[in-house]
């Protein structure tokens, strides 16, 4: 049964940074795209950044390009997410999702299939 968890959250000032882990069970990562997704409080939930696990493809959006960063561990079968220079606006529950993966990976909702629980990053001073 493919399976995700996520870690590394917590409350950070801005400027600040996280990694945040995603480790995915059921499934060697080489077969997988694992994505981010994050959700602000009243607000939709937006795509962040993908990778795919056997490739290493990745992918961000506009508004973390630059300050975010995707790798991969496939002997830990983990995905992390760096998150630096961190602002208010980054603030909500961060989500890590997967799926089947071939070459590329995808921001996509709807390319997902198994989803985690979430793990909530705090920007504030």
């Amino acid at each position: 049964q493919l399976h995700v968890v996520e870690s590394g959250g917590g409350l950070v000032q801005p400027g600040g940074s996280l990694r945040l882990s995603c480790a995915a069970s059921g499934s060697p990562l080489d077969r997988l795209q694992i994505g981010w997704f994050r959700q602000a409080p009243g607000k939709e939930r937006e795509g962040v950044s993908c990778i795919n696990g056997r490739t290493g493809w990745n992918k961000y959006s506009d508004s973390v390009k630059g300050r975010f960063t995707i790798s991969r561990d496939n002997a830990k079968n983990t995905v992390y997410l760096q998150l630096n220079s961190l602002k208010s606006e980054d603030t909500g529950t961060y989500y890590c999702a997967t799926s089947g993966g071939s070459f590329y990976c995808s921001i996509a909702e709807g390319s997902y299939q198994k989803w985690g629980q979430g793990t909530q990053v705090t920007v504030s001073s």
